[in-house]
């Protein structure tokens, strides 16, 4: 059984601008905002995942975006360093939450920026691993080593595809969504090389963060408004059920984010 990890959206709001898609200005509205995530909660539970809770933090909007606490592998985690200083006030946060979980928490060097299961992706047995605007090459090295598998460093160009599981979306081995405009051309040659069957998010939905999406088994859950990504999916087999999103998507940020695989990212579809 799938076992997630979400966090209430309380505190949830655009109190800073780190992504091009954040304006303190527009806002987001709390109250539909705890909407769209209790029908994800609720969701994802109906789908057969269990869902864990970490406890909601005052000025710490962000936390509600879980993908980015770190990458589980099997019961250890390596813990996110964030590049931005608002959101490195989560890291202690999520360190308590998953050793109190009994899960070993490893942690990279200070000096590499790490932003867990949101650049860190896995497509059978070899991570995919974004750098360039948040995470750094490096870091990828060295979660490597540590984890024993092999890491394939793709280099994101598009700073509205900040992370890899904005343009990225693993389905199964060997089988996978991506948006190529988001990657430098080398990073698209390596997905095509090391992916067989490769699904191309159509750009009006690949800015609704269609490749944002959490996969449990043949249910891919997206954001609303992503019509053709849904009809690519019914056509290789896959039921996607579309929520509405959008209030979180003006953080930059969608299903996927709201969501951390905690048996393991290398264990979340297949």
């Amino acid at each position: 059984m799938a076992r997630i990890l979400m966090c209430p959206p309380d505190y949830y709001g655009i109190e800073y601008e780190i992504n091009p898609w954040m304006s303190r200005s527009r806002g987001a509205v709390s109250a539909r905002a705890r909407q769209q995530w209790q029908e994800l909660y609720d969701t994802l539970q109906h789908i057969g995942a269990t869902v864990e809770l970490v406890p909601p933090q005052p000025g710490l909007p962000d936390l509600v975006f879980t993908a980015n606490a770190g990458l589980v592998f099997r019961q250890q985690v390596i813990l996110s360093h964030f590049r931005y200083p608002q959101r490195q006030r989560e890291e202690p946060v999520f360190e308590a939450w998953f050793r109190t979980h009994g899960f070993e928490v490893l942690r990279l060097p200070q000096d590499l920026f790490f932003e867990g299961a949101g650049d860190a992706l896995f497509c059978g047995r070899t991570l995919f691993a974004g750098y360039r605007i948040r995470s750094d090459c490096l870091a990828h090295q060295e979660v490597a080593r540590r984890i024993g598998r092999e890491v394939l460093p793709l280099e994101l160009v598009n700073p509205h595809f900040y992370h890899l599981d904005t343009c990225f979306c693993p389905l199964a081995p060997g089988q996978a969504i991506y948006y190529p405009p988001a990657f430098d051309s080398y990073a698209q040659r390596v997905l095509r090389e090391r992916i067989p069957e490769l699904m191309v998010c159509p750009d009006h939905d690949a800015y609704r963060f269609g490749c944002n999406a959490v996969v449990v088994g043949k249910f891919v859950v997206l954001n609303a408004g992503c019509d053709a990504l849904a009809e690519l999916l019914r056509r290789a087999g896959y039921q996607p059920i579309l929520i509405p999103l959008d209030e979180f998507l003006k953080a930059g940020g969608s299903a996927k984010c709201l969501t951390l695989r905690l048996d393991g990212e290398d264990a979340a579809i297949w």
